[in-house]
């Protein structure tokens, strides 16, 4: 991790701590715990690219109002971070909230907790549940943004995030769908490397990690964007 990257996650650690103090301070003897989560918690945390994902367990869940509540003390705490804030949430039994099951393996096998009243056990998701979870929105919705980038014609710099992301999911899908578990982007492409997935292209994959680690503008990848529906189309076969 470079200087400036461990710099940004220092800052995004500060961002969470404080946040995890006012969920305590607001939910009182319901709150069970809050932890640090993706990046921030097993590595690969990238100053640009990567979100800032924490997690929230107490008695009953939280709703809109508190969700609004917390982001709109990221904002005045961070304003330049605040948008990359990322909740998942749930019960003390997981039946309801925001913690789907590779967030929830996530939470199980690598959460970093900030403060703890009692640690949440639920049952760790299996191959079974984490493809059926795969196979639908979340291939969907990749599947969906890969063809409007491959189609356009300019990259807005708006766009630059969510284009680097689709570039890169390919890699993490294909690892989770092999493993069953959930990996960081570097990880998961090494696995690719040693068990290969037919008709995913590699070298692109490395290209757009290199351009996550440098934090450079994912332009450099947008003549790639009409590659993106053959990556769809490699892990459509994978999961046939």
């Amino acid at each position: 991790m470079s200087d400036s990257d461990e710099a940004v996650r220092d800052a995004a650690i500060e961002l969470a701590k404080q946040l995890c103090q006012s969920a305590v301070g607001r939910l009182g003897n319901e709150f069970l715990g809050f932890y640090l989560l993706g990046s921030l918690a097993h590595g690969g945390f990238n100053r640009r690219y990567s979100d800032i994902d924490i997690g929230l367990i107490s008695e009953y869940g939280v709703d809109d109002a508190f969700l609004e509540v917390i982001q709109a003390e990221a904002e005045a705490i961070a304003p330049d971070l605040a948008h990359r804030v990322s909740l998942f949430w749930a019960d003390c039994e997981f039946s309801k909230g925001r913690f789907p099951p590779l967030d929830r393996l996530d939470y199980l096998e690598h959460a970093v907790a900030l403060y703890e009243v009692e640690k949440v056990v639920v049952p760790k998701p299996d191959l079974e549940e984490i493809r059926a979870y795969l196979r639908d929105a979340p291939f969907e919705q990749w599947a969906e943004r890969g063809t409007v980038f491959s189609k356009q014609s300019t990259l807005d710099p708006d766009g630059r995030k969510p284009y680097l992301k689709t570039h890169l999911y390919p890699a993490r899908f294909a690892f989770s769908w092999i493993t069953g578990q959930i990996s960081s982007n570097d990880k998961a492409i090494v696995y690719l490397h040693e068990h290969a997935v037919e008709g995913l292209d590699m070298d692109l994959l490395d290209r757009a990690l290199a351009c996550r680690l440098a934090a450079a503008d994912s332009d450099i990848l947008f003549d790639d964007r009409t590659s993106l529906p053959a990556q769809y189309s490699a892990c459509a076969a994978l999961m046939a």
